[in-house]
């Protein structure tokens, strides 16, 4: 169990390297897309296509960490109240219904890739298939489920 819990923080780090890769990215091709078209009337084509696919990359990318850490906005005032052993089955219920939830997210994602890579769906301008964006995000939202995995394990290890 402790070998799963070290592989799937090294694997969310090593997405969250990613990420960091391209958010940066994201923003120097946004500031060279600027400086071109103000200076010398010359934008980079297909600039909002990769910035908005690889928004979608750094989301799905950063997600799984986000959660690992518990470094999302929350709100849990009301179970702060509880007494310790309803605190540990709220939190285990609710990740094993995120769990639920991101499965969904996954398999449909991956569904949903396999209809564009069937269907051949390109971007405009860059003609960038749609496809592999769909079939990353299917695949973090399983590593998602993993991570909310070893935080049930996590909890019944406290």
């Amino acid at each position: 169990m402790v070998r799963l819990l070290k592989e799937v923080e090294r694997l969310t780090h090593l997405l969250s390297v990613g990420a960091g890769v391209f958010l940066v990215s994201m923003m120097c091709l946004t500031v060279a897309d600027v400086v071109l078209r103000f200076f010398f009337n010359r934008p980079i084509m297909g600039t909002f296509e990769i910035v908005a696919f690889s928004g979608a990359i750094v989301m799905g990318l950063i997600n799984p960490l986000t959660s690992q850490k518990k470094i999302h906005v929350c709100t849990d005032f009301l179970v702060l109240r509880f007494p310790l052993r309803t605190r540990k089955a709220f939190r285990i219920v609710t990740r094993c219904l995120a769990i639920g939830l991101f499965l969904m997210f996954g398999w449909n994602l991956i569904a949903f890739g396999t209809h564009l890579r069937e269907a051949a769906e390109v971007s405009s301008t860059l003609a960038f298939p749609f496809y592999p964006i769909a079939y990353g995000l299917g695949i973090s939202a399983f590593i998602q489920c993993l991570v909310f995995l070893c935080q049930i394990i996590g909890e019944n290890h406290e």
